[in-house]
């Protein structure tokens, strides 16, 4: 189903949350990830957001997929909402972030 970690999706969270979402850090880490996780990560948020629903995921990939016309660290950086709405993505699609989360902050 997904295609990219939950520990990337994490990390995303992570560093949105430590550094904020107009951060270097949070950028430089989404501009590394691959095309299909990108746009993975931009499909979670719009779960997570309600602008699809969990069972809709193939439409917000493929949407995700179609209208990736910017950078997706300059499409996703100065949401303040992108934490909470990664984790509710995640949380809709069955995957819960707690452990992972719990792994990166006591590694």
């Amino acid at each position: 189903m997904l295609e990219i970690s939950t520990n990337k999706v994490v990390r995303v969270i992570l560093l949105a949350r430590e550094y904020g979402p107009e951060s270097h850090q949070l950028s430089d880490y989404i501009s590394s990830l691959n095309d299909e996780e990108a746009a993975n990560l931009v499909a979670i948020m719009w779960v997570g957001r309600e602008s699809f629903e969990a069972e809709d995921w193939d439409e917000a990939l493929a949407t995700a997929v179609a209208e990736a016309t910017a950078p997706t660290e300059n499409y996703l950086s100065g949401m303040p909402e992108l934490p909470d709405h990664l984790e509710a993505g995640l949380e809709a699609l069955g995957i819960d972030v707690t452990d992972a989360e719990d792994h990166f902050r006591d590694g």
